[in-house]
């Protein structure tokens, strides 16, 4: 469990650092360089998502359950995560409506991913992974909004062509995730 939480702290403060550390951030970059603030962010947030997936993984080989969640769940789940594979497909369509009125789709995608497993899922390890990722995302995105505000970000209005897009690339990324990749990876059907 330890080297999960040691994941979850790297990866997480990493993709944290624009929130909650600006300055520092902005004073790194300055002393030693974008490219070398870029290869050190990458480095330290491999080695967190490394950890990340070794911890789960020997997390689940011995689960803490702390509630079973009934099988609906998971179809509940997976619904879920739909709209979750769109909001990340739509923050990689350059130009898309749900991009410019939500400004951050991919921390929304988060949410949405992360509550979907928190509901199906019932172990330490799960709400230790999911609520890690939710809590994140939650206040990502907050103040990921409140900064955009404070710069007066205005965004282009986007174009629904776009959002076609990241609907079709959304909805086919996850058929194949829940349909092929989930259970091979992961070790669950989703529908199963």
């Amino acid at each position: 469990m330890s080297a999960l939480v040691l994941g979850l702290l790297l990866f997480l403060s990493t993709h944290s650092a624009r929130f909650f550390a600006a300055a520092n951030r902005a004073q790194y970059i300055d002393h030693y360089g974008m490219a070398k603030w870029k290869l050190a962010y990458s480095i330290v947030s491999l080695i967190g998502f490394a950890l990340i997936v070794w911890g789960y993984g020997q997390a689940r080989l011995e689960p803490l359950l702390l509630w079973n969640a009934p099988l609906w769940t998971r179809h509940l789940a997976a619904l879920l995560t739909l709209p979750a594979f769109v909001l990340v497909a739509a923050a990689y369509v350059p130009g898309t409506v749900i991009k410019a009125r939500l400004g951050h789709p991919m921390m929304a995608g988060v949410k949405l991913w992360a509550l979907a497993h928190l509901i199906a899922n019932g172990t330490l390890a799960d709400v230790l992974l999911f609520g890690s990722f939710l809590a994140w995302s939650i206040a990502g995105f907050a103040i990921s909004r409140r900064i955009d505000r404070a710069e007066g970000l205005v965004r282009q209005p986007g174009k629904p062509g776009r959002d076609v897009i990241a609907v079709v690339v959304g909805l086919l990324a996850w058929f194949a995730f829940v349909r092929y990749l989930h259970l091979s990876l992961i070790g669950v059907a989703p529908f199963g």
